[in-house]
């Protein structure tokens, strides 16, 4: 058997929240605290990464994780009570999801890409495609059930 071909399907692709720098991490030493080698910032750090156009693309369309972004702006009250229950998230999901923050007043053209109507909006994204969907505010129960049962399909 070819172990090279062994070990890239053992492997996964994570965006450095930091530096946006793709990189190959071995599945088994995902709990293990990874870091990017080129800005030695953790990878799954388990805080929500702000994102712009340019690290969009490669969060959501280059890393093998599924990606949680919240569209939003710093004036919309609800945005605000979302804050804390997506940082819990990241915080759960640190090794296995994701989670993004699109400004959509700084990232209008990203907003407009993606139809954005009303604040908040989340978007879940796996394999450079929207899997699903959800306008509004949410409780962390809630998002967790929404999350389980898209990321199962």
């Amino acid at each position: 058997m070819n172990t090279n071909a062994a070990s890239a399907t053992d492997s996964i692709l994570v965006a450095c929240p930091q530096c946006h720098s793709v990189v190959r991490t071995p599945s088994a030493r995902m709990g293990e605290h990874p870091k990017c080698p080129k800005c030695k910032a953790e990878l799954l750090d388990g805080h929500v990464i702000t994102l712009d156009d340019a690290s969009f693309v490669t969060h959501t369309s280059k890393g093998s994780l599924p990606v949680l972004v919240d569209f939003w702006a710093p004036w919309c009250g609800p945005c605000k009570m979302m804050a804390p229950v997506l940082e819990q998230t990241a915080q759960r999901r640190a090794t296995t999801l994701q989670v993004g923050k699109v400004n959509t007043d700084v990232q209008q053209e990203l907003a407009g890409r993606f139809a954005i109507r009303s604040i908040p909006t989340l978007i879940l994204f796996q394999g450079g495609r929207a899997i699903a969907r959800q306008s509004g505010a949410v409780d962390g129960t809630s998002l967790s059930r929404w999350l389980d049962a898209n990321l199962s399909q």
